[in-house]
C-alpha cells in the first residue's frame, strides 16, 4: 500500500472538527485537541508562493490561538518544506511511527469481557479519557471528532475483573482497517499507546 493512501486514510481516522483545504495543503482545526487534529498536512500539489502560503497559515492559526503544525511526511509538497521551514526557526517536534499488517492470517482472540459498540457512548469517552489523561475540557472535543468519523467505525472495551483496562477504536474505510488502541495495565498502571 502506498504511503499517501496510508496517510489519508490516518486523516480520516481522527478528523478534525474543520478542515480547510488551500493550495493542496489541508488545514486542520479542532480547538487545540491532538497535533494531529490541529496541524497543517501539505500532500498535495501546491501553485502558490510558498513563503507568502508559510504567512498566510501562520496568520490562519494565530487567528485560532493555535500553534503552527506542520505534518511533514514523505512526500510533501515542495519536497524541500522542511527546509524551507527550518530557515524560518521551525524545529522537528515528534516523530509518528505508522505500522501496517496484513491481517489475513491472524487468529480471532478469546476474550472474556468485552463491549464493542459501533458508537462512541459516554462510559468509552470516560475510559478513553481517563486512560489517555485527557484534560475534562477536552472531552466535548473528542466527542465531535470522533462523531466526525464518516466511514464505517467500532469503539472497543477490554475489561479485567469488571474494570477497563484498555480502549480503542478501528475504522473501515476502502476495505483497509485503521485502529487506535490504548492500553492501561490493571497491576502497574504503565500506559502503553499506539498509534495516537
Amino acid at each position: 500500500m502506498d504511503s499517501k493512501r496510508i496517510e489519508e486514510l490516518y486523516l480520516n481516522h481522527w478528523p478534525s472538527l474543520s478542515t480547510l483545504l488551500y493550495d493542496g495543503w489541508l488545514l486542520r482545526f479542532a480547538n487545540g485537541y491532538t497535533k494531529r487534529a490541529n496541524s497543517i498536512s501539505p500532500i498535495y500539489d501546491s501553485t502558490y508562493d510558498i513563503q507568502q502560503k508559510i504567512v498566510e497559515c501562520e496568520k490562519m492559526y494565530a487567528n485560532e490561538q493555535l500553534p503552527v503544525i506542520y505534518k511533514i511526511t514523505p512526500f510533501v509538497h515542495p519536497d524541500h518544506l522542511d527546509t524551507l521551514l527550518a530557515e524560518q526557526g521551525y524545529s522537528q517536534l515528534d516523530i509518528t511511527s505508522v505500522q501496517v499488517l496484513e491481517l489475513g492470517h491472524v487468529r480471532q482472540p478469546r476474550l472474556e469481557s468485552v463491549k464493542l459498540n459501533e458508537e462512541a457512548d459516554s462510559e468509552w469517552i470516560s475510559d478513553f479519557c481517563r486512560m489517555s489523561q485527557v484534560k475534562e475540557q477536552h472531552e466535548p472535543t473528542i466527542e465531535r471528532l470522533l462523531g466526525n468519523i464518516k466511514t464505517r467505525k467500532g469503539f472497543i472495551t477490554l475489561y479485567v475483573d469488571r474494570r477497563a483496562v484498555a480502549c480503542g477504536y478501528a475504522v473501515i474505510e476502502r476495505d483497509i482497517l485503521v485502529c487506535s488502541i490504548l492500553l492501561r495495565t490493571w497491576i502497574t498502571g504503565i500506559r502503553v499507546m499506539l498509534n495516537r
